[in-house]
């Protein structure tokens, strides 16, 4: 039972929405705080652009995802291309870390060349509040449209820029400072740190699609759900050998439930088709659920070396 297509469309259209108004957001504010940056002789805040534009680049790379997943399963991938959106964020992890490494890289050079750093001027705090502003009201809208369409891709990009709303803090602190004192050292020192907090927001990025990459899970809350759906449904039993992955922030369901063996094999159809109405009912996102019935008294005889069963979810939680 996979996902209707008029919910997928829903779904990448709001893919589309949430990336077009990244983009031309960030466009706007990378472009103001480089140039300003520069003619205001602050390295910190032209840091803070050279991050914003990274957010461009990872717009422009959620435009080209939604394009991707929005084609339907073929011979050549018959899970469909969700998993470009998992590939997309763990992309959008490397060019972060990337971009910080860099950030840090320029702002030791300025320091190491024993050159005079220049003070930066007002413009520089002006831009720096404006960006604040715009980052937040970017954040949450990723936020809001990445909770609607389940999306990993959306989420980890709305943390990204309430990351950097947190890096603008820093650099008007910073630039403050350094104006009010008049110590061009002071910019490059925040320069630094800037980076230093773009590298680690990229890991914690990276950590958290990592899970989907490998098919894993770091909560088992979801499998409790799956069986309080198959104890819903009558005539099916001891649910076992479940495995639960993401595609693209929908779940990917297998399991085994067993059915009074006298049934005929209409009857135990026709159990296995209530239990993936019900677990479609109290699971959100569900792309696609496969059901395999066994015998009643038949499944404890296999040794099942994968998959999650309710005596393995009391084990794990005693």
């Amino acid at each position: 039972m996979q996902l209707s297509t008029e919910s997928s469309n829903i779904r990448i259209d709001i893919i589309r929405t949430a990336s077009l108004i990244a983009l031309i957001g960030n466009a706007i504010l990378a472009t103001l705080k480089i140039v300003v940056g520069n003619l205001a002789g602050s390295l910190a805040v032209v840091g803070d652009g050279i991050d914003s534009s990274a957010d461009v680049a990872i717009a422009l790379m959620s435009l080209f995802v939604a394009g991707i997943i929005s084609r339907p399963a073929d011979q050549e991938h018959p899970w469909g291309h969700g998993r470009a959106e998992t590939m997309a964020t763990t992309i959008l992890a490397f060019v972060l870390f990337f971009a910080g490494g860099q950030l840090i890289l320029n702002a030791l050079d300025t320091i190491l060349s024993k050159k005079d750093i220049p003070i930066p001027s007002a413009p520089a705090l002006f831009v720096t509040l404006g960006s604040i502003i715009g980052k937040v009201a970017l954040a949450y809208s990723q936020f809001f449209l990445g909770k609607k369409a389940s999306s990993a891709m959306l989420t980890a990009n709305g943390k990204n820029m309430l990351g950097d709303v947190l890096t603008s803090a820093g650099v008007l602190v910073g630039v403050s400072v350094s104006m009010l004192f008049h110590v061009g050292l002071i910019d490059s020192i925040v320069a630094i740190a800037v980076g230093l907090w773009v590298i680690k927001n990229a890991i914690g990025i990276f950590l958290e699609v990592n899970v989907e990459l490998m098919d894993g899970t770091d909560d088992t809350g979801p499998y409790s759900i799956v069986f309080e759906a198959v104890r819903s449904i009558k005539g099916a039993g001891n649910p076992h050998r479940t495995r639960m992955r993401k595609i693209a922030g929908l779940w990917d369901i297998d399991i085994d439930i067993e059915v009074d063996p006298h049934l005929t094999v209409r009857e135990a159809h026709h159990i296995a088709t209530e239990v993936e109405r019900a677990i479609k009912a109290t699971v959100d996102g569900v792309y696609d659920i496969m059901v395999h019935v066994e015998p009643a008294g038949e499944g404890e005889n296999h040794n099942e070396g994968y998959g999650l069963s309710e005596a393995g979810i009391a084990e794990k939680k005693s």
